[in-house]
């Protein structure tokens, strides 16, 4: 195992009543690729989170990119090997119908605080306002996508046969993993990828919020008639 020192480099988040203007000259990346690798890791929290913290913390433990100082946490082995038990358990569980929709249900509590505190650990020593208005990017983002892949999860389980979910799954997996790849290769298109995604998250929630909540009637009984006799 490394030495602690891998690890560290978290400096102080601010001090009480002073604010602190932001200093780049010890970070990896520059501006654009820090509000890319925040974005994105919100928005790729909300469809798989274990990936996320698994993919990024081998990527800083292997050296393949230097990542900020926030994040080094992730490339510790005893984190990044729990995210990966977790992954392997959700990349099986995400393709059974039903089971799908309960383990999205569950997530609704981990995706989007995770997706929040992610984004908000790229600045990790560039003062309280910028992981503030971080948090909130990424806590925003996550809970898009979270809900957009719910919502379209249980309208697919209405169908009996289990190649669709594989088929959705499978699509979700490779989005993630190129988007993780733009995150650190191109910041810029990832930057406009994600304005793109978001247009479509808000154009396409609400129907898919019509659709479940329709799904959800169908299944409820019906009510008796006014003044009818049992």
């Amino acid at each position: 195992i490394a030495p602690a020192s891998r690890y560290s480099g978290i400096e102080p988040v601010f001090h009480q009543g002073e604010a602190r203007t932001m200093d780049l000259t010890h970070m990896p990346l520059d501006i654009a690729g820090l509000l890319a690798l925040a974005a994105g890791l919100g928005w790729a929290a909300g469809l798989r989170l274990y990936t996320v913290i698994f993919v990024v913390g081998m990527v800083g433990y292997l050296g393949i990119a230097e990542l900020p100082p926030g994040l080094r946490i992730l490339q510790h082995p005893l984190v990044f090997s729990a995210a990966g038990l977790m992954l392997f358990v959700e990349f099986f569980a995400d393709k059974i119908p039903l089971l799908d929709s309960a383990w999205d249900t569950v997530h609704t509590f981990i995706r989007i605080p995770a997706g929040a505190a992610l984004a908000a650990m790229v600045f990790g020593g560039q003062g309280l306002e910028w992981q503030t208005a971080m948090a909130v990017l990424g806590g925003t983002l996550a809970a898009g996508t979270h809900f957009t892949k719910a919502s379209t999860r249980a309208m697919i389980n209405t169908s009996p046969e289990p190649f669709s979910n594989i088929a959705a799954s499978t699509g979700e997996d490779v989005v993630v993993l190129t988007g993780l790849w733009l995150m650190f290769a191109h910041p810029w298109i990832m930057l406009v990828l994600l304005a793109l995604l978001v247009a479509l998250m808000l154009w396409l929630l609400p129907r898919l919020w019509r659709g479940v909540a329709a799904l959800v009637s169908s299944f409820s009984l019906p009510r008796p008639a006014a003044g009818g006799h049992s």
